[in-house]
């Protein structure tokens, strides 16, 4: 083969595989944290200070709009209900590696995040110690990151980390020193018109955390409803998704109950909001650039969580400071957010 058959060769090679992860996919062993070029690509922090019982979140949307890649950025915060989202004409999410810059409203990455939506919705965070998602073929999905042309997949990116930085959101002025930190990613075509997620990583002394995701998502002319589940005990991480692992879930009113089994592990998670009033947040409608009133988040919940192998508890704990989410009806009147 010449030199030029070769590079027209390869570079056919390239443009398939930049279709691929355009479809969302990962080859085994890629990095899901990187940006794919979907037509959403989201970001997520969540940031917990237990001794004075604070719980920040961050998140940024880079979406393929008609004139661009825009961006939806939001900062919220418990207790006090503070939540602001800014919209920007612009935003980048990094191919290489996680991390996305929205204008100078929002930057962040695994090692920092910086917040600037005005002088009450600030925050700026170094992100220390961090353990990330382990190397493995494949993330949190498991298989399914194989397959292009999924609605939406996630995967967590730094399972925890220790926090140093500082925090202005509405009348809460902090420093986070002390804070655990957690960050994930979701991308694909939007969000589905239902989900359920959660995480939670202080259970008191014990060095221990876990989060999930699922949706109800179009498969085959039918609708399936996928959940993945990833606790992390110490150093070890356990991740269950189909079709090695199977999860039963039960949403409530204010309620979530996951049974998971799979790979000899069985998992039970049980998230209550305690009577508390939801944060209700914006999700991107990406090619419309405008955000819709789709997400209801508990900041500070409670998860209890029981994990075995087989017939042996590898433990069990409650947490006092979990965040569990369910989505609004499609139904709820579409909202708008401040341009930057």
């Amino acid at each position: 083969m010449g030199a030029a058959a070769l590079r027209g060769a390869l570079e056919a090679k390239a443009r398939l595989a930049r279709r691929y992860r355009a479809g969302g996919a990962d080859l085994p062993f890629g990095d899901p944290g990187a940006a794919h070029g979907a037509p959403f690509e989201g970001y997520f922090w969540r940031i917990v200070h237990p001794a004075s019982g604070v719980v920040v979140i961050a998140l940024s949307a880079a979406c393929a709009g008609p004139r661009g890649t825009w961006g939806l950025s939001t900062l919220a915060a418990h207790p006090g209900g503070f939540a602001r989202t800014v919209i920007t004409p612009t935003a980048r999410a990094d191919p290489r590696a996680f991390g996305v810059r929205a204008e100078r409203v929002l930057c962040g990455d695994a090692t920092a995040l910086s917040v600037d939506m005005g002088a009450d919705a600030q925050m700026e965070v170094a992100i220390h110690d961090a353990l990330l998602w382990p190397t493995r073929a494949f993330g949190a999905l498991g298989l399914a990151h194989a397959i292009p042309g999924l609605a939406q997949y996630w995967h967590p990116v730094v399972l925890t980390a220790r926090v140093q930085g500082h925090v202005r959101a509405g009348d809460i002025a902090l420093d986070l020193d002390g804070a655990v930190g957690y960050a994930e990613k979701n991308w694909g075509h939007g969000f589905p018109g239902r989900w359920w997620w959660g995480h939670a990583a202080t259970f008191g002394d014990d060095d221990v955390s876990v989060s999930f995701a699922g949706g109800r998502v179009p498969l085959g002319g039918g609708e399936t409803a996928p959940t993945a589940v990833v606790v992390r005990l110490g150093d070890r991480v356990i991740a269950l998704a189909p079709p090695l692992a199977r999860t039963r879930v039960a949403l409530g009113d204010g309620a979530w109950r996951l049974r998971t089994r799979g790979r000899g592990f069985s998992v039970e998670i049980e998230g209550d909001a305690g009577g508390g009033l939801p944060h209700e947040l914006l999700v991107p409608v990406p090619a419309q650039m405008r955000g819709e009133l789709r997400s209801r988040q508990h900041l500070a919940g409670s998860l209890a969580l029981r994990v075995r192998r087989g017939r042996r508890l590898l433990y069990e704990g409650r947490s006092a400071l979990a965040g569990l989410e369910v989505e609004l009806p499609l139904s709820a009147p579409p909202h708008g957010a401040p341009q930057a």
